[in-house]
């Protein structure tokens, strides 16, 4: 079976419940039932979740405003443009994914069309061309930002863990039960989400939140203070 392999059938779905899980199992592609507690169905369920990140990545591109005080804002309309065009990709690229790991290799039907070392290229290339763009990183970066970039970064997580439940598979079903270049993908991904992260940051203007290590902070005084200052002033005012 290879990448180039065509004529998969149309899908066609007339009712999303069946009642075929009712019991707790449930099917692979192969038509071969097992328990939902199989490790490979937590696989197919991880990268269900992290595609549905992607859809949030887009939702909140799309909210982004193209204008401000000082008028129009082109970079937003570029992030928009190149983030639309990519993610979507990607999003059906991790259709085509869920679909694979659904399955074992050696039982996937023959119409089935798996990733190539193509789709993985195309990650690469656009990585280098971020990286040409961006600062040189000094610190390591903390989750945080604007919502765009935060839900990049949840989405990178959480490809992250969908490369440990595969790699948790593979250990306990055997190394052949998951193509190594379905590995190769989930690990760039996760790569192509923090650098896109990055660009995004960079082309909104964004500071990015950088990690202080312990001994170069100041001592922590913790938040409490400020609540019972504010409780403070609350009861001042109060009493007038």
């Amino acid at each position: 079976m290879t990448s180039q392999t065509r004529g998969a059938p149309m899908v066609k779905i007339n009712r999303v419940y069946t009642g075929g899980g009712d019991g707790g199992e449930s099917s692979l592609v192969d038509g071969s039932r097992r328990t939902k507690s199989d490790a490979r169905f937590n696989v197919v369920g991880t990268c269900d979740e992290a595609n549905s990140w992607l859809g949030m990545i887009l939702a909140e591109v799309h909210r982004l405003p193209d204008h401000d005080d000082g008028g129009e804002r082109t970079n937003v309309q570029r992030v928009q443009t190149v983030l639309a065009e990519a993610l979507s990709r990607v999003q059906n690229e991790l259709f085509d994914l869920g679909a694979e790991l659904a399955c074992p290799p050696a039982t996937l039907p023959d119409y089935m069309v798996l990733i190539s070392e193509g789709q993985t290229d195309v990650l690469m290339e656009e990585m280098d061309a971020w990286l040409e763009t961006l600062p040189e990183l000094k610190s390591f970066i903390l989750p945080a930002g604007s919502p765009t970039v935060a839900c990049m970064h949840v989405a990178r997580t959480v490809v992250r863990r969908l490369e440990r439940t595969i790699v948790h598979l593979m250990d306990h079903q055997g190394k052949d039960a998951v193509r190594p270049l379905a590995l190769v993908y989930v690990n760039r991904l996760s790569d192509w989400l923090f650098v896109m992260g990055r660009w995004v940051s960079m082309m909104l203007n964004e500071e990015e939140t950088l990690w202080v290590p312990l001994g170069m902070r100041s001592a922590e005084k913790g938040v409490a203070h400020r609540v019972n200052q504010m409780k403070a002033n609350d009861d001042d005012f109060k009493a007038l």
